[in-house]
């Protein structure tokens, strides 16, 4: 680009930064190459002021009051284990979510913004190796149950995966150099998070270099305004889909083509639905599914009364054991709705450590929170959904994320689990699996997506099994 037309961009951004008194960004310029000159244009050119200048004063100089609603009761829950006269229900909900796979009215949504940075991988999460056996990585498991529903439903289902600025080529790269493990590559979407501009507590963009303006992801909520900007919410009404998996790239257990769940998400007439599992204590850090003021929402952990959190029934059960897994089917028209034409989600603020450079232009390395991000939550769409429904899962059975390097919630744990799924689905096929004297299995097993997504089919393939013998590292695939 030549001089002359950098410099009546930079006009014109001005102009927008001199109405907002951010003018300090340009503070370098002259000093900058075309080459950087540019790249502080394009980010400067990124910020949907719209959007962020009444969030300024509201949610940065400012700290919105977080209303506790008022009337918190337990949400209604659809039990995982079922009673005699549910079970009807059960199977007939489970057929509607067959028949939903088959008629290609479902597709799978995979947010993978993180890097693996924290597991000391220097690369996109979803190319973390997780499985005890074959080092499978994230994106392997997803492709593969996204290929075993194809194959089971006969149904061209697409996967659809948000990546982020920082990973959106690296992923790319990586699915890419893996023939995208064995998917037709028009059925794979990958497209990019929306992110802001991370401020100080007086308002003031923050710079991370010279040329670069801090920004950061406009939070999970931002994926489903992602999935109509990109154009894949307007690729799955083209493809007749309906309803939308969605999961996080961290929770190898998933099940994104759950008949169940489909079923009853489709047979209540759900815009939203989500599934939950028993909290692992009172304080555990997740989100409490909640009835605020007449509507279904989460509760963060961090904003949950102590109160609330030890409440008991009668029976001496927990009272609000519902904890959020991220793990929702959402209406394709539901998301239009609330993201097509204006943004409906909540921001959040989220005071964060960020690296910038101070107003002599050095790195500065802040060792408490100096910044403000602004996010949206998908969860909390759920307010706005019509007939929302909360399913409860066995927690072993589905949920056991990689998020952590040690302690809980890390890949050792996540290996631990997934292998003692293992072991119950080849228990329930009464396939023997040797086990020490304390009971706990002695064999190291992965299950592949390619060969069973669930314990019956397990059950069903149970003769294609071979013996399994003390001391083995076995993948059935």
């Amino acid at each position: 680009m030549d001089p002359a037309s950098i410099d009546a961009r930079r006009e014109a951004v001005a102009a927008q930064l001199t109405a907002r008194n951010q003018t300090h960004v340009l503070r370098w310029w002259d000093e900058l190459t075309s080459a950087q000159r540019l790249q502080l244009l394009a980010d400067l050119g990124s910020i949907p002021w719209d959007t962020v200048d009444p969030l300024i004063d509201s949610h940065v100089r400012n700290a919105p009051t977080r209303r506790l609603p008022s009337g918190l009761t337990p949400p209604a829950v659809y039990p995982h284990e079922t009673d005699p006269g549910e079970r009807r229900e059960y199977a007939e909900a489970i057929e509607q979510g067959r028949n939903q796979l088959r008629d290609g009215k479902v597709a799978a949504f995979t947010v993978a913004g993180g890097q693996g940075t924290r597991l000391g991988f220097d690369g996109p999460k979803g190319a973390v190796a997780v499985t005890p056996v074959g080092d499978r990585t994230l994106f392997e498991l997803f492709a593969g149950m996204v290929k075993a529903a194809r194959g089971r439903s006969e149904a061209a289902i697409p996967w659809y995966i948000m990546t982020s600025p920082g990973n959106h080529d690296d992923t790319e790269a990586f699915l890419t150099g893996h023939s995208f493990f064995g998917l037709p590559e028009a059925d794979v979407r990958l497209f990019s998070q929306g992110m802001l501009p991370a401020f100080d507590a007086q308002g003031r963009l923050l710079l991370v270099e010279k040329h670069r303006v801090a920004l950061a992801p406009d939070g999970h909520g931002g994926s489903l305004k992602a999935l109509c900007t990109s154009g894949a919410l307007a690729d799955m009404q083209r493809r007749g889909i309906t309803t939308i998996s969605y999961f996080q790239v961290d929770n190898p257990l998933v099940k994104p083509f759950d008949p169940l769940f489909i079923g009853l998400h489709t047979s209540a007439g759900s815009d939203m639905s989500t599934k939950v599992a028993a909290k692992a204590d009172d304080l555990e850090a997740v989100g409490n599914l909640c009835m605020q003021d007449g509507k279904l929402g989460v509760v963060e952990y961090s904003e949950f009364p102590e109160q609330f959190a030890r409440a008991r029934n009668d029976d001496g059960s927990r009272k609000f054991d519902a904890g959020n897994l991220a793990i929702h089917l959402l209406d394709v028209a539901f998301v239009e709705r609330i993201v097509g034409v204006s943004f409906e989600l909540p921001f959040r603020r989220a005071e964060k450590k960020v690296t910038h450079i101070d107003e002599q232009g050095a790195s500065v390395e802040p060792e408490t929170p100096n910044a403000i991000k602004l996010e949206t939550f998908v969860f909390d769409a759920l307010p706005l959904a019509n007939n929302p429904l909360v399913l409860e899962v066995d927690r072993s059975e589905e949920f056991s994320p990689v998020k952590n390097a040690t302690g809980t919630d890390s890949l050792d744990t996540s290996k631990r689990d997934q292998m003692l799924r293992a072991c119950r689905w080849l228990d329930s096929a009464e396939v023997p699996v040797p086990r020490k004297p304390d009971g706990s299995p002695d064999v190291t097993i992965t299950i592949a997506p390619s060969f069973a997504l669930d314990a019956d089919e397990v059950r069903l393939k149970r003769d294609q099994i071979g013996p399994i013998r003390a001391g083995d590292a076995v993948s059935i695939d």
